[in-house]
């Protein structure tokens, strides 16, 4: 007999949806079952249960992102559905297609207040663009199809809701009946095109300007020759997103990498000069790093509405596909021959690139992080996948890392949650077994639930393709970006809530049947890279790093500065250390700036 179960499974896969992330439990055990069987009947599917179903949402996100299709999460009733929230949200945030199926406890217990029964329909009801639980057989069709279709189409997570009992009845087809929908398979083409006259409109206000910035998000993944060509055309300088950072190739001369705090000082530069801004597939949320209003005119690209003309009052609002409609506006541009605007991007980025090579050499206790990724960078293969957790971590990946054509990378971005940078490896793993990821991570979150998923690593590695699987963990026993961040604030850092409980991370890796690299001086950072991309098997780099190194904004404000100084004023137990790196820091960027000047002229 085949049970609703057996036919969710049937329908997820029929959707070409075959990688699934999931914990089990008895509220979702009817489910559970049926994968036994669908497995032993060899059925073209993969459920992969990592250590918490947090880190299944997590992961179903990651999926996403790094294949482009709808990820898929499975859990439990009560607790396993709230696990799931985090990395949902992390889905939403970032516009990502995930199909959640959540177990229920049986539908006559529903307002009972039994064990494990929660409103699941109102728990997710902010997270979840379409969120419903299947209360017949006849209604499971329906159901399914309308939360792929809306999760694809709407970029959004939606859930499937399945009560106990459901999950074990019959079958039933829909009839051609009263109150009954009969749904299909199949996703809708998003290559929609603007009308003919507002592409040209944009084109107008593109080919009179004679300096222009764009702004490349990750909604333009897949259209990275067509921002180029545009690029090329305009003589514009770029700058990206941290989530588009690997649309646009980092050794173009005109890529001033990301914006904001993340950012370079290029980046900022181009955007408080510029006569003329174009964003692509971006929703970028810092408004005072974009252009002064009325100093630029505007045209933004994108495909959800709600965030055209969201950040910056835009002159042209285009609704449409990314790639489409740059090709169509490439043909209504005209090529810009002056190319002085382009090139002072270029000495800008020159110059700033310089400013972080000084900074990566500046001496620290014992290691500078900066130099860590600097080293990385260095040896990225041209395939490799980089995920970076949000914190300090995400300041060296945005300053140091320079993302080749063939490479991928990825964080939490809009949630900016810590933890990301762990699931989103294994699941860029998993996504691409025959490629080597490397996973930045923060000794803060690899505590969180990072260190419980080497243990789903350790189950699977053996079946990769290729067995590079590294994890560097930034050891410094410090919450470090939240310790600046008291001190910009003009707060002493808090030693009770700051401190992360020390331990030697490489030894857990050896335990584990890894490599575990020791790193305490920086004259080991480069062979320990080496080691790790030259390793048969998973490999953990355990850097003890130093926690006061200043993660600098592009742009120090007055009051930043004045913050940091109170904080140190008001006995920050770090002080010593603050003062003499920030001290490193300021003077290596202003060395490298002076030398990029002198040379120029």
């Amino acid at each position: 007999m085949r049970n609703v179960s057996d036919f969710v499974i049937d329908r997820l896969i029929a959707w070409d949806l075959h990688q699934w992330y999931g914990y089990p439990g008895d509220g979702i055990g009817g489910f559970d079952g049926a994968l036994v069987r669908a497995e032993r009947a060899g059925k073209d599917f993969r459920y992969i249960r990592p250590t918490h179903e947090e880190i299944a949402a997590w992961m179903a996100c990651a999926h996403a992102k790094f294949t482009g299709e709808v990820g898929v999460c499975v859990a439990t009733s009560g607790p396993g559905a709230i696990h799931l929230l985090n990395g949902l949200y992390d889905a939403k945030m970032d516009n990502q297609p995930v199909v959640a199926v959540v177990g229920q406890q049986g539908r006559v217990s529903i307002g009972s207040e039994t064990q494990q029964e929660l409103d699941l329909e109102r728990v997710f009801q902010d997270v979840a663009g379409f969120v419903e639980t299947v209360t017949t057989p006849m209604q499971a069709q329906m159901v399914v199809d309308r939360a792929v279709r809306v999760a694809q189409a709407q970029r959004t997570p939606t859930v499937v809701v399945l009560p106990a009992d459901v999950q074990r009845m019959a079958m039933a087809e829909p009839d051609r009946e009263h109150w009954v929908s009969r749904t299909g398979v199949g996703y809708p083409s998003t290559e929609l095109l603007p009308p003919s006259e507002e592409v040209e409109r944009a084109a107008r206000v593109l080919n009179a300007a004679t300096k222009v910035a764009m702004i490349v998000g990750q909604g333009a993944r897949g259209a990275t020759d067509e921002v180029i060509a545009v690029a090329d055309r305009l003589g514009a300088g770029i700058t990206t997103t941290l989530l588009g950072k690997d649309v646009v190739p980092g050794d173009l001369p005109y890529n001033c990498e990301q914006l904001g705090l993340l950012g370079s000082r290029a980046s900022y530069n181009m955007m408080q000069e510029c006569d003329s801004l174009l964003m692509v597939g971006s929703n970028f949320p810092y408004g005072e790093f974009l252009p002064p209003t009325g100093q630029a005119r505007g045209v933004q690209i994108d495909l959800d509405p709600a965030h055209l003309s969201g950040r910056y009052p835009m002159e042209v609002n285009l609704l449409g596909d990314v790639k489409v409609t740059l090709a169509a506006l490439l043909d209504r541009l005209e090529r810009v021959e002056d190319r002085s605007w382009q090139n002072h991007v270029i000495d800008d980025m020159r110059a700033w690139n310089e400013v972080c090579d000084h900074q990566a050499a500046t001496s620290a206790d014992p290691v500078n992080p900066r130099y860590v990724y600097q080293q990385l960078n260095q040896r990225l293969p041209d395939d490799a996948v980089v995920t970076c957790d949000a914190g300090s971590t995400a300041d060296w990946y945005a300053n140091h890392i320079r993302l080749g054509r063939g490479m991928r990378g990825n964080t939490s971005g809009r949630l900016a949650s810590m933890l990301g940078s762990m699931p989103y490896a294994v699941a860029a793993k998993f996504a691409h077994p025959g490629r080597p990821v490397v996973c930045t991570i923060g000794d803060g979150a690899f505590q969180m639930l990072g260190m419980n998923e080497l243990l789903t690593v350790k189950r699977h590695w053996r079946s990769w393709e290729d067995p590079r699987f590294i994890v560097m963990v930034l050891h410094n026993n410090d919450l470090t970006q939240v310790s600046w961040e008291m001190r910009e604030a003009g707060d002493p850092r808090y030693n009770t809530s700051q401190i992360v409980e020390d331990m030697n991370y490489a030894d857990y890796a050896t335990l584990l049947g890894f490599d575990g690299i020791r790193v305490d001086r920086p004259d080991d950072v480069a062979d320990a890279w080496d080691r790790a991309f030259a390793a048969d098997r998973p490999t953990l780099l355990d850097v003890r790093t130093d926690p006061d190194v200043p993660p600098l904004p592009p742009h120090i404000t007055y009051s930043q500065a004045k913050d940091v100084a109170l904080s140190v004023a008001r006995r920050d137990p770090a002080a010593g250390q603050v003062v003499e790196n920030g001290a490193r820091a300021i003077a290596a960027e202003l060395f490298a700036t002076a030398r990029h000047a002198l040379h120029r002229d």
